[in-house]
């Protein structure tokens, strides 16, 4: 068990993005690009980054770069505890046995970063109309195949069975109209995968933004975090309005959206939470957000575990 201190709280360095400002893919850059996206984030006080597929595609890299990847890290004074796949569902009909052997490279990867855990789910890319709004995910997105469902659930106590081997854990992320896109869905989904190496990502923060009707929070929360082994944790405005239909949500801090994370966290613990936690944020200084949320969730911690 982690104490509040050294407990790990990573950045999700999707914030910087795919691409440098030339247009190559960071995957591709110098290892000095690298670095210095990490020195920032080093500079605000995190230990640990989630370097998401979104960002520098691991997987992807020839040895050569891994070895240059773990020494720009070693450099800036970091350190990885989770790696997530980001919109490579290993269902995918076009990609989705390639997006597999991905997930198992990463797997393969992930101890030699002294990552516990590798984040994947069901989303899939972005569509035109996601791009064009203001707030992907205000426009409609993916929504999975309910025919494809058990061959999701066998290629994921495959990535299980493959993780355990490996002493770490697969965490599946809850988003919307995918096999985990609902409190109920997401336990139903791991209950059948049944394997112990594999656990929920409960981020609740990709369903209270959406302009829908939604169950309350602590609803949701109570159902999957007695499966939880990782989080992407976030927070959002949500208002609805009954007599109109309407939905409004933002992005907000940890502390002032909608979502009571200081009865949730606690919540969490009681329960036996003892995975990483990965900050993320959309819009405004992003960056910023996170290092404040992360002094936020160690606050929690520090008073929960007294």
């Amino acid at each position: 068990m982690f104490t509040a201190q050294d407990w790990p709280i990573a950045c999700n360095m999707l914030s910087f993005g795919s691409t440098t400002p030339d247009g190559r893919p960071i995957g591709e850059a110098p290892a000095s690009v690298w670095a210095a996206q990490m020195r920032e984030v080093r500079e605000l006080g995190f230990d640990y980054i989630d370097p998401t597929d979104g960002w520098v595609p691991l997987a992807t890299l020839s040895d050569e770069r891994v070895r240059e990847f773990q020494k720009v890290l070693a450099e800036e004074g970091l350190a990885i505890s989770s790696i997530s796949m980001t919109r490579n569902s290993v269902v995918d009909v076009e990609r989705g046995e390639a997006n597999l052997a991905m997930a198992h490279r990463l797997i393969d990867l992930a101890p030699e970063f002294g990552a516990s855990v590798v984040n994947t789910g069901f989303m899939q890319a972005v569509t035109p109309a996601q791009e064009k709004a203001l707030w992907f995910w205000l426009a409609e997105g993916h929504r999975d195949d309910p025919a494809l469902r058990p061959l999701a659930v066998e290629r994921i106590r495959e990535l299980g069975e493959h993780a355990r081997t490996n002493g770490i854990q697969i965490s599946l992320e809850m988003y919307e109209d995918t096999y985990v896109g609902t409190a109920d869905d997401a336990v139903a989904f791991v209950t059948d995968v049944n394997h112990p190496a594999v656990g929920l990502n409960p981020d609740i923060g990709n369903l209270i933004r959406l302009h829908r009707p939604m169950p309350g929070f602590m609803e949701m929360f109570e159902k999957v975090l007695p499966y939880a082994n990782f989080w992407h944790i976030k927070n959002y405005l949500r208002d609805e309005d009954p007599q109109t239909g309407t939905y409004t949500s933002a992005p907000m801090p940890l502390k002032t959206g909608i979502i009571n994370y200081r009865t949730v966290i606690r919540r969490a613990l009681e329960l036996g939470y003892s995975g990483p936690f990965c900050c993320e944020h959309y819009g405004s200084d992003s960056l910023g957000v996170c290092a404040e949320n992360r002094e936020y969730i160690t606050q929690v911690l520090t008073s929960a575990l007294r």
